[in-house]
């Protein structure tokens, strides 16, 4: 009896904890917002004493330099860490094919795929720079594949040659651990499993593991939206816009306000792309030379200046040596800004620039050079008509007689200063 109680006594310990998986998912590009998202849940996730980070993952890719720092921070993870590429449908794209090889555990859901992780844009590299970051990538890949005990051949080519398999093809060549239609199988399927850490091993119990998702915080969220380089740009130019209303309108006060949080955010934005600075220059420059369009004339060529040096400087704007293809700006974004721009300044401004420096036509400098009829004689005061109005009026050339049509020459004090209008 003893025997039983003792056996039942030291059994409680071991069956009262609850076991927790932790759940998060990366639907998008791989930016700073995941790669501080992943760190974020990793830590979490060990404080909690959970049985992995399960991380859902649909992606065609994103910056180099985040994927490294989240391949970076799984390698080192206190805890398992299992990538699941999922739902059906999904794709491990590029930056994705690295997480997917860093993960303890690497599952995939019928209906994915993984692959093309080649890291540069066809065409936008001299021959040599290409290689370069090539075989860095390789080598990257490669170290990640040799530490996981997967496929280092087909990892090699996957940058290389940009080649892809499914779910059921990367089981078979050792790309991934398993196949799991749900959540649910995957947990019973590695239940057991022993994984290697940085500070030892751990064995995984996960069958009846409860499943607690995560979501990304506010700030998490924003910086993913903007992260989009062609959000990004579209803000970026937003803000601009605010400000020139501004300036063409003091007073506007709500272009301003959105102009300034336009550019704040879209400076914020680029700060996390792989941005060429020359680029943002010309942009800035082309900005600079449409506000000098204001105050010189110049027949329109400050803004066709504007107008090239904004084109220019939007194509050269996103680098392409330290991001996959994914991340760049759509060029019929770039052509339809640039277009809306010409248009706007061409146009709608230029018409409102010569409005100001055209002949006044309301208020006292309107009456310079209206014409008008002698009420009375003027020798040389006298009364005139002009605008259906009775002015005191006064001759510069003699005395004009009653009936006769003047012209107004200037105005000073209320009274016209006028001469005889010549006819013909």
């Amino acid at each position: 009896m003893k025997a039983i109680l003792l056996l039942f006594f030291f059994s409680i310990p071991f069956v009262l904890p609850a076991q927790k998986v932790m759940s998060i998912t990366i639907d998008g590009t791989i930016n700073p917002a995941s790669a501080s998202f992943i760190e974020r849940s990793i830590q979490k996730a060990a404080n909690q004493n959970a049985q992995c980070l399960l991380i859902h993952l649909n992606t065609p890719g994103g910056l180099l330099k985040s994927t490294r720092v989240i391949v970076g921070t799984i390698l080192d993870a206190p805890l398992p860490i299992v990538v699941y590429v999922s739902p059906g449908g999904a794709h491990a794209g590029s930056a994705g094919v690295f997480i997917t090889l860093a993960a303890h555990v690497a599952a995939m859901a019928p209906g994915t795929n993984i692959g093309a992780a080649h890291p540069v844009s066809e065409g936008q590299m001299d021959t040599t720079m290409n290689e370069k970051v090539t075989n860095d990538a390789a080598a990257f890949v490669r170290t990640i594949a040799e530490k996981r005990s997967r496929n280092i051949a087909w990892a090699e080519e996957a940058v290389r040659k940009s080649v892809s398999l499914t779910g059921s093809e990367a089981v078979q060549q050792r790309v991934v651990d398993l196949l799991a239609t749900d959540t649910r199988q995957l947990l019973e399927q590695i239940d057991g499993r022993t994984v290697e850490l940085t500070n030892g091993t751990a064995t995984l119990h996960t069958r009846a593991a409860s499943v607690e998702p995560l979501e990304m915080s506010f700030s998490e969220k924003v910086l993913n939206i903007i992260s989009d380089p062609n959000l990004a740009y579209m803000l970026l130019m937003l803000g601009f816009y605010g400000l020139l209303f501004e300036l063409y309108n003091p007073g506007a006060i709500f272009p301003g306000i959105a102009g300034v949080l336009g550019l704040v955010l879209g400076l914020y934005a680029l700060h996390t792309l792989p941005v060429n600075y020359a680029g943002l220059a010309l942009i800035i420059f082309g900005i600079i030379l449409f506000l000098l369009e204001i105050k010189i004339t110049s027949h329109g060529l400050l803004t066709i200046g504007g107008i090239v040096s904004l084109l220019l400087g939007s194509l050269m704007l996103i680098r392409d040596d330290t991001a996959f293809p994914i991340l760049k700006i759509s060029t019929t974004v770039i052509i339809s800004t640039t277009a809306v721009t010409a248009l706007f300044f061409l146009f709608v401004v230029g018409a409102g620039i010569r409005a100001q420096r055209g002949k006044p036509v309301t208020g006292l400098e309107g009456f310079i050079g209206e014409t008008g009829i002698v009420l009375e004689p003027l020798d040389p005061l006298g009364n005139v008509r002009v605008h259906g109005e009775i002015w005191q009026a006064q001759s510069i050339t003699g005395r004009i007689e009653a009936g006769a049509k003047i012209r107004v020459l200037s105005m000073k004090n209320f009274r016209l200063t006028v001469e005889p209008l010549q006819t013909t």
